[in-house]
């Protein structure tokens, strides 16, 4: 799913509500000024890419992936529902995830709107909201 000319403001929070599929692999939340950039990229990985119940942010820029972040926390469990806050700061974005837990992720483009949120792999997103 992908959603564009939206606006993402400083100062803004974003909550996402899904369900990821019984068999899952991984699923990730895209964030960024359009589809070649994606400022902020949340994977939790429950069996993808070498990764097994692990959260990995990161970013892509000029065409390549940046240096990854991995978090020890994973609160995701496949065909239960999840909730994710992220609010975006001058600086970082600041996700609380659904058991608290927080995953702290620099605004490493810098800007202050972003307009591109795409969601992929294996999720079925419920809701979307920008307050």
């Amino acid at each position: 799913m992908i959603v564009k000319n939206m606006s993402f403001k400083v100062g803004q929070t974003l909550t996402i509500v899904g369900v990821p599929k019984t068999d899952a692999s991984d699923f990730a939340v895209n964030i960024g000024p359009n589809e070649q950039e994606i400022t902020f990229h949340l994977n939790p990985r429950f069996n993808a890419h070498g990764d097994e119940n692990t959260v990995v942010c990161n970013s892509y820029q000029g065409g390549n992936w940046c240096e990854e972040q991995r978090e020890g926390c994973f609160p995701f469990h496949q065909g239960e529902e999840f909730k994710v806050t992220i609010e975006f700061t001058p600086t970082e974005f600041l996700v609380t995830l659904s058991d608290g837990s927080n995953i702290n992720f620099p605004n490493r483009v810098g800007a202050e709107k972003y307009s591109y949120m795409s969601f992929e792999g294996g999720v079925r997103i419920t809701s979307i909201e920008i307050k």
